[in-house]
């Protein structure tokens, strides 16, 4: 295992993360308090430290999950997790952004994870409405010089570019040295909006989504369709989900190496970039996870 350092937040991380997004229970499949523990056993041998989850993933099932696993080596591990809102329901998610309900939803997290302490607390894919809101940012450096916050962090919102660039431009000022955000082969996008801020202004970068949800790993074939339960239909179905899939197949063609397989390449090739700190893909098996930490020795 590789490590770096998220900018001037100072933490240290692996280089490839544990995301947690599928254990809330929207991507079809329910996760129990074993299966957790079996993920995190076979990380700490594999040399993986970070782990990146949301209030919201699930009403904070993911974090309960992860404090379980975590008694008695907190100090093992970096902790990510994010706020501003709330899972009522499969289908329905609440906004909570005023100061004294982040500070509620903070309370909520450190309980759910088990901890006195998050290392790094993320702004969650908000609006510039929302964002500058100097009311929050006063009340998370307060939470900062508690103790209870470690760093602050920005995971930047898919809905606007507008958003991100803003966001992350203002992130020094809101006292955020982290930036999240979605980079894989098929959306770049932040090659030329939000890394060269980062650059600049000494931010760690996070990249989640490396497999576009999945679409990278080379195992859905053209016309596949995700069940109606799973929430990556939301946005590929039908026609625009046939047309990544064929494009998945001319990269599996002309791409990958012969031996390598597509999720390796595809997590190895958001590595290289200089600009990223760590990748989060999501983990739904110890397979998985072992499959995911083997891109850290690639050099593509």
């Amino acid at each position: 295992m590789r490590y770096k350092v998220l900018g001037r937040s100072g933490l240290e991380v692996s280089v490839v993360g544990i995301g947690t997004y599928p254990w809330g229970g929207r991507w079809g499949k329910t996760f129990n308090q074993s299966e957790v523990n079996d993920i995190f056993k076979v990380a700490r041998d594999l040399g993986i430290n970070f782990v990146d989850t949301a209030e919201c993933y699930g009403d904070h099932v993911a974090e309960r999950l992860i404090g379980n696993a975590l008694k008695g080596e907190r100090e093992r591990w970096i902790i990510a997790t994010k706020f501003g809102h709330r899972r009522v329901d499969f289908n329905t998610q609440e906004h909570h952004w005023s100061a004294p309900e982040v500070k509620e939803q903070l309370e909520d997290s450190l309980r759910a994870l088990n901890t006195d302490y998050i290392d790094l607390y993320q702004f969650h894919s908000g609006s510039n409405d929302v964002f500058d809101n100097d009311e929050l940012w006063t009340m998370l450096d307060k939470e900062v010089g508690k103790g209870k916050i470690r760093s602050l962090g920005i995971s930047l919102s898919t809905r606007s570019r507008e958003w991100r660039v803003h966001q992350t431009e203002s992130a020094v000022k809101v006292g955020a040295s982290v930036i999240q955000v979605v980079y894989n082969y098929l959306d770049r996008e932040a090659e030329e909006t939000v890394f060269p801020i980062c650059r600049r202004d000494n931010l760690g970068v996070i990249a989640r989504v490396p497999l576009e949800s999945g679409l990278l790993t080379g195992k859905y074939k053209p016309g596949f369709e995700f069940p109606e339960n799973d929430v990556r239909r939301q946005r590929y179905h039908g026609s625009a989900l046939e047309e990544v899939l064929r494009k998945v197949e001319e990269i599996k063609r002309t791409e990958i190496p012969n031996g390598m397989s597509m999720p390796v390449w595809a997590i190895a090739w958001v590595l290289k970039n200089p600009d990223v700190s760590a990748v989060i893909p999501g983990c739904k098996t110890v397979e998985q996870l072992k499959e995911n930490a083997k891109a850290a020795e690639l050099e593509l």
